[in-house]
This record gives C-alpha cells, structure tokens and sequence, in this order.
C-alpha cells in the first residue's frame, strides 16, 4: 500500500517507457516499491475499502463548532470546504503568493491538501490527523500547508491529479501532494490514515521521512520534480496537426462505444459496471442517440433497452432519495442500494435531462414523475433566493440533536420501529388490518434487523437501520393488501409526505453553499429541458431565473468573462472572492449550452446572444491553435504549471465534449462556418481516443454522429403568442431529435436572430396560420401549417 510514496511515475500508460524512478524515505534508503495506493478513490468500492480500516472515525465538523480553538487564516475564506478547516491546528495557507513565498523564503516544501465539503474521506482524514496537535506542529515546523477546494479551483486539482494518477493506480479525494517551493510535486497520494499499519504507512511517518529526506536530499528531490514535470508537461499534448484535419470514422467509433458499453452491461441490475455504480448520464445520452439512428435494428432496440431499465433501477433504488428526492453521488452495490450519499448538483441537473429524454422517447410517466422529482428537491433544498443553485449536501449528519458524532447516512435511513409509530393507522378494506407503515415496509423491501448487508456497513453505522429500495410493484403490493393499485400508489405518497416532515426534525447535512457557474449551468439545462417537453412554464421560468443569476453574479461585465464561483452571502445575499477567480473552459461550456437550451425552451433571443458573446471569449482564452481543441484553464496563472485538454466523460462530461456540440449547434444558428470548422477540429483533436476507447467520450461521439448526420434546423414561423404556434413547438418537444436546432421566426427582422440568418426572411407564414420549416444543408422542405403534417415531417 505503498504507491503515494514515489518521486517518479511508475510503469503505467504513456509513461510506462519514460520513468521507473523511486523515492528513496528511510534513512537506510530502502527502497519502497510501487503499489496499491491508500484512497479513496473512483474506480474503487467503499465498502472494498473501508473493510480495511473498519476502525476508521466518521463525519466532519462544522467549522465554528471546536471551543476553544483559535482559527487559522482560512477563517477569512468564503470556500465552505476552507471554512471547514479553519480551526485545525494546522498553519494553513489559502492558494496563493503568500504561501509560495513563505516556502521559498524559508526552504521548505509544501504540503498540499485538495479536498471538497461534503468529500466523506476528507472528513476522515481532517478528524484523524487535521486535528491532530502533533500533526499541525510536524506541518508548521518542516512545511507549508496548503488547502485547496477542488471545485473552486479546478485548474489546481487536475494538474496534482494528473501527477497523483500518473504515480499511483488510481486517485481521489483527499488529495495529498509534496510539492518543491516551485511548486513541482514529487510525493503525491490520496487519503493516509495517521498511524502505521501493517501494510502501510501513518501520515506521522509520512510528514517526518519526507522532511527528513528535504533535509538531506534535497537536489535529488528537486531534480526528480524537474523530471517528473517534463514528462508530464510531454505527455498531456495532443496529436492534432493544422494542417491534417481529419474527422474519426463515425460508425466505426459508434459501433465500438455502443459495443463497448453492452459488453460492460448488467443485465439484471442495470448499470455499465461492477460495484461501484455510478450513474453517469452521458452514457444514456449517447444510447438514446444511437436508439434514434437505429431505430429498426437489434442494436438500436438494445440500445434503449439499457438505457431504460438502467434508469428505472436507479429509480427504484436506494441511490435514489424516496423521501427527500433527488439522487446520492453513487451505489456501493451492484443493486443501486446502499449509497454514497452526498447529493451533488451536477448529478441532478444531467439525470433530470436524462429522464426526461426517456419519457420523450417511451412516453412512460413513470420518467416524466422521477424528473419531476429532482426538480422539486433541486428547488427546494438547493436554491439561493437569488435564483441561484447550491453545489452539494453532505453524506455525513448527526443522528441526532444531541449527538456528538456524525454518521453517513443518519439523515436518509429508517428503522421499521420508527416506520410504524410514524404510519400506525389502519387502511380501510386492507387484508389482516394492515396499517400504513405495514404496507410501506412491505413496498419498500424494509427489514426489522435493518436490510444493509453488513459488507456495506464495515463500521457499523447503519446496523438496524433500511435504505429504501422499491421491492415489490405496486401491482403485487396492492394484490397482497386486497387493495386497488391507483389506491397503494396514493396511499404510498401519504406515507413519503409524513416520513418527510417526520425527517425535517433530524439535524440537516452540511449544505456546501458555494455556487459554481459550470454546474449552476448543468442544473439549468435539466428545467429548461424539463420545462420545454413536459410543457410546463414554470420550470423554464425558474431556468430564465438562473440565467438571470449567473449574468448579475457571475458574469463579469468588464471583460466579457464568467466568473467560476460566488457565495451565501452573511452580511448580503452574495458574495464573492476579494481576489476573482475567473472561470474555466467547464464555465463557458456548460453556460453556453444551458444557455442554448434555454433559448429553444422559452425563444427569447438575448441568451443566444449572450451564448454568442461566450463562445467568442472562450475561442480567446482556451483555443488552441497548433494542436486544436480548448484547454481547461487560461494562460493567466504563473502558479499553473502545464495546461491540460480533459479527454474523458465522466461525473461530469468533458468541457471539450460539450464545446464540440455547442459550436455545432451555434453554426447552425449563426451561420458560422468557423465554429463548424472548430467543432471538427476538436474531433480531430481526440480521434486517436475515439477510434481506440469511445466509452471514454460517449458525450463527444454524439457530436461526432450529429455531424455524420447533419443538424436539422427547424424554424417556426408566428407569434409566441399564439396558440397554433404553442401546437407547433409541442409537436416538435414531443419527439426525441438529438440533431436539432430549433428557432423561432417571429417576423421582427432587425432581431439578432434575423441579422444573422438572413434566410430567415425568406421564410414565410402560410395563409396567416403558423408554419414549421425543415431545413437542411441549406434546403428546407416544403412549409407545413399542421400538426399532423408536421408530425410525418419529423418521423420520416
């Protein structure tokens, strides 16, 4: 378990020919082989790895909770992930001149901790060593300590990681990294437990070797840094060349990530992986895209099939909220039943797109009511008065008001003791005078000895205690009770509601009130989307009121940039960095896209005009002109060391993936053959990834599909106003197109719409009523003024 300790990358990947270099860490310069590495990371169960330190403390503290306790300087920060660290007894230093000088100024190397607030293992390792007297004394004397939140600073993050990856066989979060007072790493890990085990070692040891080794080998120390940062700053580059432009063979790359995915397909479970699952949205994205290209085929069956009843388990599982709503960050287990379960907006914002394109596609309820439902948990419990989207809850929670420790989960679990006292009345006509708490226990698969295996549970904190998990149909639950089905379906609902208001009385997770420009844009992309094919205005307005939040808040009108984060304001609504961090490749992305979306949800043309204005500035920070594709960070920041281009789909999509499509749907709405041009580059850029491993880029290889296909550009021609045109729009919202641009023509040709697709003017209402026009490459199909019509247009 020794693989943080390194000063080299090991034989892995890219730079398995390069580097076979160790750190020597003992006085006896024995030398430590690379291996396991101690994280909590990714790739890797929890339950797999908390059996291994099943003596582990849990939870966090909130950050004005330790008496006594002097703050540190981080007490100044608005990062709610800093402020949480504020009364350590560790010197932290924020990001910044002011701990690069003090490193260089005294010789000493940093330590540096990345982390988030609702991170489970970063309240571990805070407790276990953060806390810890000893440890702040060993990180005061030999080093500077540096705390940095991942999600404010993400340029940061993924430079270390790219290091912690390279050097190790996995990552995560907690970061630890030792990095030269020039800020070049040569030690790098992820979560250390404070004292030695048997298999590895405390973080004491740690501290004490590495600053042993400063002392007395320093230039070979310095000297590895040096190398290990040239070859990384080698290995990032793309393949691209100017003047070679050419796009990755589009069946080819389908067939292979469509292969790719139902090799890795769990039948019975649903899912695209082992435990962990994860549910990773670009995956249904791009099944139902290749559904609609294969809609007569096996494949294409196959394809749907996956991705909806990988849905509907999740649904019914316990990763999904049944009380509260919304989803947990992922499942332990194969049966998406015991979670991890923080609850993080960019989840919310892409499962809610996905839903919804579900019940586009298979016109099933049933998926329309479960994106309904993260709308509703969204709305109520991460939302800033302002308009405003919150980043995460945390897993962690106190069980009760007078406890003294937290415990994950404790907020979401139930006894079946506690399920009956709260649903003791009787149900009218039910066999064996069942009670509602009967039926409720029943339908949810609730146990009185608790239904956690205790292979999920290694510390015992949910022994007793059920996470809800669908377990019967409401067709057998209704047949057992002698009831009607429509009478258990609402009998159910009754049973949520009072568990809900019963749970409103347990103290709350931490809520992480950090708002960030690029997932506030995820969020806003799922009610826009909602808001458009379920019809309903209310969800559209409260995306209008979010693109109305990040112009006023985190849009800087002096530059033309986005501004990443801001915060819950104490003093007023909100507040911001006294030092700005500007916004990364992942800000603009995902804006302009929500942007986008909103612009085809409510037609009204100034977000597409601002989506324009942010796509010009984000070809001027990000582009990369010799090799193609954007960077994810700007060449401002001396104290970044390399850029990087983010080549995978994951919790997230990659920014490039989202700026490829984006810039394919804004040449259409704008006429712009340089954004279409710069689209292709991008794919160019990747094709080596998207030739040999698609799955990694599930999200780009629909960019890649819609440029194979071509885009549709469909415009309606009449008032908003009006009803025929409200039918019109319907008609088009009905139908799952992936390929599509949607543009409303209202006749007002000094619209910056009209000022940039002059052929709009050419285009004409048919004998007064509202028209639809199917354009293509340039030539549109004949007008259409019903719905009927219209539909056969759009299925042919």
């Amino acid at each position: 378990m020794l693989g943080f300790l390194v000063s080299a990358l090991p034989s892995r990947g890219i730079f398995r020919k390069t580097l076979r270099s160790v750190l020597i860490l003992s006085s006896a310069k024995k030398l430590w082989q690379v291996g396991q590495p101690v994280c909590c990371r990714w790739q890797r169960s929890r339950s797999g790895f908390l059996r291994q330190y099943a003596a582990m403390a849990t939870g966090g503290q909130d950050p004005f909770s330790k008496s006594g306790r002097s703050p540190n300087r981080l007490v100044n920060e608005k990062s709610p992930y800093l402020l949480q660290h504020a009364y350590n007894p560790v010197d932290w230093y924020p990001w910044g001149p002011e701990a690069f000088e003090k490193a260089k100024r005294e010789d000493k190397p940093i330590f540096l901790s990345v982390g988030y607030s609702t991170c489970h293992w970063c309240h571990v390792m805070e407790k276990e060593s953060f806390e810890n007297e000893e440890i702040g004394k060993i990180l005061h004397d030999s080093f500077v300590a540096i705390k940095v939140d991942r999600e404010e600073r993400p340029d940061v993050d993924k430079v270390y990681m790219t290091f912690v990856q390279a050097t190790s066989s996995g990552g995560g979060w907690p970061m630890s990294v030792w990095l030269t007072p020039d800020l070049k790493p040569f030690v790098g890990g992820t979560y250390f437990p404070l004292e030695d085990g048997t298999y590895h070692l405390g973080f004491k040891t740690v501290l004490k070797r590495i600053a042993e080794q400063w002392k007395h080998n320093k230039s070979a120390m310095v000297e590895s840094s040096e190398n290990i940062l040239k070859v990384l700053q080698d290995a990032v580059v793309l393949g691209g060349k100017e003047t070679n432009l050419v796009l990755p063979p589009c069946q080819e790359v389908t067939e292979r990530c469509f292969d790719q995915l139902a090799n890795s397909y769990d039948e019975e479970y649903g899912g695209f992986s082992v435990a962990p699952k994860f549910p990773t949205a670009v995956t249904f994205s791009f099944l139902f895209c290749y559904w609609a290209a294969h809609k007569r085929t096996e494949a294409g069956a196959r394809a749907l099939q996956m991705a909806l009843h990988t849905l509907r388990m999740m649904a019914n599982g316990g990763i999904h909220d049944h009380i509260g709503q919304g989803f947990h960050r992922y499942s332990t287990d194969a049966l998406w039943h015991v979670p991890h379960f923080e609850k993080m907006l960019y989840d919310q914002g892409q499962l809610a797109v996905a839903y919804i394109d579900a019940y586009q596609i298979s016109g099933d309820t049933f998926f329309a009511d479960v994106a309904r439902d993260i709308l509703q948990y969204v709305s109520r419990d991460l939302s800033n008065e302002e308009g405003g989207f919150y980043s995460a809850e945390d897993a962690d929670s106190l069980p009760t008001a007078k406890a003294e420790e937290k415990k994950e989960g404790a907020f979401c679990v139930w006894t079946s003791q506690e399920i009956l006292q709260l649903l003791p009345d009787p149900v009218p006509g039910a066999t064996n005078g069942a009670t509602m708490g009967d039926i409720f226990i029943h339908y949810y698969g609730v146990k009185e000895k608790g239904n956690v295996n205790p292979a999920q549970d290694p510390h015992g904190e949910l022994t007793g205690q059920n996470v809800l998990i669908v377990h019967y149909s409401l067709e057998l639950t209704a047949a057992k009770y002698g009831l009607e089905t429509d009478e258990v379906k609402k009998l159910l609902e009754r049973c949520r509601e009072q568990l809900y208001s019963a749970r409103q009385m347990r103290p709350r997770p931490h809520l992480d009130s950090k708002m960030l420009a690029s997932w506030n844009g995820l969020m806003l992309s799922g009610f826009a989307h909602a808001g458009a094919v379920l019809g309903e205005k209310n969800y559209i307005e409260r995306a209008t009121s979010t693109a109305c939040f990040l112009r006023k808040n985190l849009f800087y009108f002096a530059n033309g940039r986005l501004l990443r984060s801001c915060y819950q304001g104490e003093l007023q609504p909100i507040e911001h960095l006294s030092v700005p961090v500007f916004g990364f490749l992942d800000d603009f992305a995902f804006v302009i896209r929500a942007l986008l979306d909103l612009y085809e949800a409510s037609f009204e043309q100034r977000w597409l005009e601002w989506a324009v204005q942010l796509q010009e500035k984000q070809d001027e920070l990000f582009w990369d002109p010799k090799q193609f594709a954007y960077y994810t960070s700007d060449d401002s920041d001396p104290s970044i060391l390399f850029r990087l281009k983010d080549d995978q789909d994951g919790a997230e999509p990659s920014a490039n993936s989202v700026a490829a499509s984006n810039l394919l749907r804004l040449s259409n709405f704008m006429d712009r053959k340089d954004w279409e041009l710069k689209s292709s580059q991008i794919l160019s850029a990747f094709s080596n990834r998207l030739c040999k491993i698609p799955v990694a880029l599930p999200e780009m290889v629909r960019t890649l599909m819609a440029k194979h296909q071509a885009l549709k550009q469909i415009v309606i021609c009449g008032d908003p106003a009006e009803e025929d045109t409200q039918k019109l729009i319907s008609c088009i919202n009905s139908h799952y197109m992936p390929h599509k641009v949607l543009l409303l023509a209202d006749g007002n040709k000094e619209s910056f719409l009209y000022l940039n697709l002059p052929f709009l003017s050419t285009l004409e209402r048919q004998n007064g009523k509202a028209t639809a026009y199917i354009c293509e490459n340039h030539t549109c199909s004949l007008p259409v003024t019903s719905v009927e019509d219209l539909k056969k247009l759009l299925t042919k």
